[in-house]
This record gives structure tokens, sequence and C-alpha cells, in this order.
């Protein structure tokens, strides 16, 4: 068994370390950090990291170590350095939801406006859909970018989103994997150290984080949604970075598809001025944050007001095809959405009496559109980008027998007939109108 070694720093006894954490013992920058550079230098085994989270996940981190943990796996790779742009670069994370394709929308949006926006994306896991998965459902779209290249597409176009580069934050991709086979990813510090690091090392320098609770969320439980909030926000700071929050509703999907291609199209239309109110309304409220903090000489109202202006414009539909091409893209499915295929069976799920749809179970619809092959269970699992489902009533909708409620592509009938069965399930109904839930729970927290 391995149980001690020298990494560049003191010697440690990495049973001794794990036994303090596994006490409830805090351990110090250095400590952390040599135990992560022995891990990721093979000195440390995995069921010794293993052993080491579990302790973490049940005595708690400090804010000093989750601090010193974010620091060590950004020191594990690289970090873009993002000056040489000479502007302030935005970027956003959402927790991840039912519908989610916000930064599809907001990327071009706040780029049009006349900020620069970069992000790196990661994958989805499970029934929340991940934004590279969504735009590689564009033909030739690429996705794989080296810092060079993200680097000049941000000068030249003011708007790149590729997936996370396996040269930044490297120790976070094998972290996560271990959290994911040992019960230990519901953990507000060890979650809160893995988003910010990889923010950080992304270089930009406002970063706005939609943090949704509900069902359909990583986070259902509002309170501990709220304690990662500020936990995130006090990371980032840490590191020169403005952080702006917003807690955001997902009982319900946010806009009416669920999927990858058919999230890509909603996301163009609402470009074009005829997108779902709700996705709209949190469009329109995380570019406000946004653009008042990117350096144009804009308060919250008048950034809010210039978003509004661009999308009714076109101006945010050019640059989203102006985006696509340049990240080899076709360009044409923004003006022909039947560039970005579905899967070739529908159906229908139609009312069966007079009323108002009193709730629509976000979690329900997404695991749904996940059984039909949009996600994936395990890293590395392929999805299928043409299924998924549009939900046409929601929440506060009036609904007569016979109307549809949602539609559904699929590859197989009997695949189509079980998502159908599903999503009749997710609905509920009223006699009642019932008030819709607000979009943002709170506007901006933080």
């Amino acid at each position: 068994m391995i149980s001690s070694c020298t990494c560049g720093r003191e010697a440690m006894d990495i049973v001794d370390l794990i036994q303090r954490k596994r006490d409830g013992k805090e351990l110090t920058s250095d400590e952390i950090g040599s135990f992560l550079d022995a891990y990721m230098g093979g000195e440390v085994a995995e069921y010794q990291m293993s052993a080491w989270l579990m302790a973490a996940f049940l005595k708690g981190l400090t804010l000093g170590e989750t601090r010193s943990l974010m620091d060590a796996m950004i020191a594990s790779g690289e970090t873009l350095d993002l000056s040489p742009l000479g502007r302030t670069v935005v970027d956003k994370h959402s927790t991840g939801g039912v519908g989610d394709k916000v930064s599809l929308v907001l990327g071009p949006l706040v780029a049009s406006c006349g900020a620069v926006f970069g992000k790196m994306s990661g994958r989805g896991l499970g029934h929340t859909g991940g934004t590279v998965d969504k735009l590689e459902s564009i033909p030739g779209f690429r996705t794989t970018l080296d810092s060079g290249a993200f680097i000049s597409q941000l000068q030249e176009v003011a708007l790149c989103i590729a997936g996370q580069s396996p040269e930044l934050v490297p120790a976070d991709d094998r972290l996560y994997a271990l959290r994911d086979v040992t019960a230990t990813v519901d953990s507000n510090p060890l979650t809160a150290a893995s988003i910010m690091s990889k923010k950080v090392a992304a270089g930009a320098d406002v970063v706005a984080l939609d943090v949704k609770v509900g069902s359909g969320a990583f986070f259902r439980n509002r309170g501990q949604a709220a304690g990662v909030a500020h936990l995130m926000q006090q990371l980032g700071e840490a590191r020169g970075m403005q952080v702006v929050i917003l807690m955001t509703s997902m009982e319900q999907p946010l806009g009416h598809a669920v999927g990858n291609a058919v999230e890509v199209r909603e996301a163009i239309e609402t470009l074009g001025g005829n997108g779902p109110g709700d996705l709209v309304e949190l469009v329109t409220a995380l570019a406000a944050e946004l653009l008042s903090r990117a350096g144009l000489g804009l308060d919250r109202e008048q950034a809010a007001q210039k978003a509004a202006a661009c999308l009714e414009s076109g101006a945010a539909l050019e640059k989203m095809e102006q985006w696509i091409a340049a990240q080899g893209g076709d360009p044409a499915c923004v003006r022909e959405p039947e560039v970005l295929a579905l899967a070739p069976v529908e159906r229908t799920l139609k009312a069966t009496t007079d009323g108002f749809v009193s709730s629509l179970d976000a979690l329900t619809v997404g695991q749904a559109v996940f059984a039909l092959g949009a996600g994936r269970r395990r890293r590395g699992d392929p999805v299928d980008h043409g299924v998924g489902a549009v939900v046409q009533a929601k929440v506060g909708d009036g609904v007569a027998a016979g109307q549809e409620l949602a539609t559904v592509y699929a590859r197989s009938g009997a695949a189509a007939d079980v998502a159908i069965a599903a999503l009749g399930a997710a609905y509920s109904f009223s006699e009642e109108r019932v008030e819709p839930p607000p979009v943002a729970e709170t506007g901006p927290i933080c």
C-alpha cells in the first residue's frame, strides 16, 4: 500500500491526511496541493483518493480548504490568458436543467450587443443536456478547439463556445469520475470547487451563474442551492473574478423544446424574436447582468433594453450565423431549420379533458427524453441528436379536449409510445388556472 510520498513539496503521510479529514480536521493549502499533485502523479491510489473524497463529503470542507482544492485543480493544467484581447470577457454557467438552451441564445445575444462571450462547456450526464451535445447537432460544428483557436475566434467574432479542453483542469475530470462512482457528487464544497476551477481556468473576467432549483435540477433544495451559489461567488472573487448569481426555477422545462437538435431550433427561433416567454425572460435577465459588467458603460436597465433591441432587430440572429460558420458549422441551419434533422417517428400527446395545466414535472419530461437516447449514463456514451420532445402546453395554459399537449420525436414507434406515456404522466390539470412558477425565483442574489 502506498502510504507516503515526496512530490516536490514536503514528504507527506497519505494515510494521515485521509484520517485527519475523516476526523474533521482542517488541512492546510500545502497538504491539499501536495495530495492532489501526488494523485495526478500516480503516487496516491484511486482507492485512497476515493477515501479522502468520502471523508470530505461526510465532514465537509472549510472555505479555506475548498479554495485550496480549487487552486490545486487549476494548477493541475493550463490556464487561458485572455488579457491580450484587451476587453472584458464574460461567461456563463448553468447547474443544469431540462430544456436549458440558454447558452445558445445568450452567447450570440451579448456578442451582438458589443460584449465578448467566451465559454468552455461540458457534455451532459443523465437527464440534463449539455451545451456541447446540442451544438454537435449542427452539421460540421467543431466543439474541439485548442486555446489559440479559442482566443483567435474571440478576437474575430467576439463569441466562442467550445468543449472543455483536456489541458484545462485535468484533475477535475479525474476527481469527478471518482465522485460519480463513489456517491460523493452531492457535496457543496466539492461541487463549488469543481465548477469554479473550470471557470477561473477558462480566463473570463465576469461569470453569471444560473443556479437552477426544482424537480428537474441538480439542486432540488433551495437552501442547498443558495449555499453552493454563495460559495461559488466567494471562490470566484478570491481569484479576481466578478460573479453574479441568479437562482431560477426548474419545476417545469425551460421553453418548449427538450433534446439536442430540437433545442437548437428553439434557440434560433428565440434569436429571431419568436422565442417562448420564459426563455426570453431568463436570457434577457442574464444578458443584463453580463452587459452591465462588460465595460460598455451600461447600467442593468440600459443593458436589458439593448438586449431586447438586438433580439428585435435581428442582430443577435446574424451573430449566431457568423458564430456557427466560424466553428465550421453549416450556417444554413439558421434560415433552414430542416438542416437540423429530427428523428423520423413523430407522436403527439392530446388532452383528454378541458381545463388548465397545473403542473408539468421537469424531471419526468427530462427522463422521458433521456430514455429516447438524448442523454448519456456514463461519460463517453453516444447521444442521439435527433430525438426529443416539444411541450406545447405549460403551467397556466388552458387546454381543450383533443388539443395537442406535446410532440415526441423518436427512432421507433415503440420508443415513441413509451415517451408519450411518460409525458402524459408528467402533466397535471385543474379546473382553475394556476400561475406558472417565476423564472427567476429571487433575481440576482449575489
